[in-house]
């Protein structure tokens, strides 16, 4: 679809200079109606402001939606994540990677609500975000137009964008020293690129971190907790019932007293380029072990290993942005099948940095201390192991005894 043909979009906007000057700009390019969506997912920061910017900027009361999605959020996407154990490439745990698919969900529905020809988001040309939100605007709307004005623009510098800004009268609001660093936060994390992150042996400085202490300064005195679980997923913390936006948000504050889920990765961008980058992940970290733990002795063994096989499949494809894929839908059928009896308590000791599982139990338990005791039993005649043994190894036999 040609500028020209743009009558209305709906851009993705959190009132912050980039998304303000996006605004502006296309109003100015499209000559379009600009649809504002402000999404609240846990990040710690006020999203009514970004209302009053909007207006500032000539965005009609009714054209500004701003919504409280922190609920959905948790228990639409981070906890099917977590019945998975998902980590990509073995520590990233996908903090960002998987807010991005319910802001395009979101988008698409307020763009068929009020009429909308096109989306627009403030992802970068060179990160996964712009992958991630346009293959979902795609997937729930596949004749949606997607402007992504990074991929258009020439303002690819800091200056340049302050000087539009500038120029078009879009306030610059200062905070006393900016963080060196691009920042993304929501429930489940946050995360830090750039600065001096680009250099992989450079350290990052203390006061990067902005949610946890750090480990040395955690408390000196272990904290012990207790998940619920039901059908894999948490619904209490120490016996009291709780929505999964607040369980989260507790387990985060655990975390973070403890010094817990930070971690310094680089990473294969789906783009192709690699990326250093740091994450503050702490009630996902706590929630991770829990759930494994939990698991552990209510899955069968196969069942377990067939899980921990497509893991990194499954992670992938939310890393890579196809959360709305047919794939990743049949992985999260099998996962969830698997879950029927992931029901029980952890207990876990939160200590510097660590969170180590001390204690698990369930009504489905597969643990049977008749069977793996040391001491004399009843049910398991040990010499049935010498026909088992000779059986997997009868391969390894009949080619040994043609050398």
């Amino acid at each position: 679809m040609a500028k020209k043909d743009v009558k209305k979009v709906v851009l993705a906007y959190s009132g912050g200079l980039d998304t303000s000057i996006i605004l502006k700009w296309l109003q100015d390019e499209y000559n379009a109606e600009v649809v504002t969506f402000t999404a609240d997912i846990g990040q710690g920061e006020e999203v009514e402001p970004a209302r009053e910017k909007a207006i500032k900027l000539g965005i009609k009361p009714e054209n500004i939606f701003i919504l409280d999605i922190q609920e959905e959020f948790v228990k639409d996407y981070v906890f099917p994540m977590f019945r998975a154990n998902t980590i990509y490439e073995g520590e990233y745990l996908l903090g960002t990677s998987i807010a991005r698919p319910l802001i395009a969900k979101k988008q698409i529905e307020i763009a068929e609500k009020v009429g909308a020809d096109a989306v627009a988001h403030g992802a970068t040309g060179k990160g996964n975000d712009q992958v991630r939100f346009e293959i979902g605007y795609l997937s729930l709307n596949p004749d949606i137009t997607v402007i992504a004005p990074w991929r258009e623009w020439d303002l690819n510098s800091r200056e340049k964008l302050l000087r539009y800004a500038e120029k078009h009268g879009i306030p610059i609001e200062k905070h006393g020293q900016k963080s060196p660093y691009s920042m993304d936060a929501n429930l489940l994390h946050i995360s830090y690129e750039g600065g001096i992150l680009e250099d992989p042996w450079a350290e990052p400085e203390e006061s990067m971190w902005r949610w946890s202490v750090s480990p040395e300064k955690a408390p000196n005195t272990p904290e012990y907790i207790e998940i619920g679980f039901e059908n894999g997923d948490p619904v209490s913390i120490n016996d009291s019932a709780m929505s999964p936006a607040t369980i989260l948000r507790t387990l985060n504050e655990y975390g973070n007293k403890h010094g817990i889920g930070r971690i310094d990765i680089v990473e294969n961008r789906f783009v192709g380029m690699k990326s250093r980058g740091c994450y503050e992940t702490p009630g996902g970290t706590i929630l991770l072990k829990a759930h494994r733990a939990i698991e552990s002795i209510t899955l069968d063994r196969e069942e377990a290993h067939l899980k921990d096989s497509i893991m990194p499949k499954y992670a992938e494809l939310i890393y890579n942005g196809f959360w709305f894929s047919p794939e990743r839908e049949a992985l999260q059928a099998l996962i969830d099948n698997t879950q029927k009896n992931v029901n029980g308590t952890v207990r876990l000791k939160l200590y510097k940095g660590n969170v180590e599982v001390v204690g698990r139990r369930s009504p489905n338990s597969l643990f049977d201390a008749n069977y793996c005791t040391f001491e004399e039993d009843e049910v398991y005649n040990q010499k049935d192991a010498e026909g088992f043994i000779k059986l997997n190894a009868l391969r390894f036999i009949i080619k040994g005894r043609q050398k």
